[in-house]
């Protein structure tokens, strides 16, 4: 397993230990990549 899967696992487990699940983690971060696009289309504009 590389640093990267190794980051992802620790994030997930954390993540269920306050409760959260993947799906929480997935929105979180869908939530994220769309705002980083908005963000990233009003500096090419």
């Amino acid at each position: 397993m590389d640093k990267l899967e190794q980051e992802w696992v620790q994030l997930i487990m954390e993540a269920r230990k306050i409760g959260l699940s993947i799906e929480d983690i997935q929105a979180f971060f869908y939530m994220s990549t769309q705002q980083n696009q908005e963000v990233t289309s009003c500096y090419i504009r």
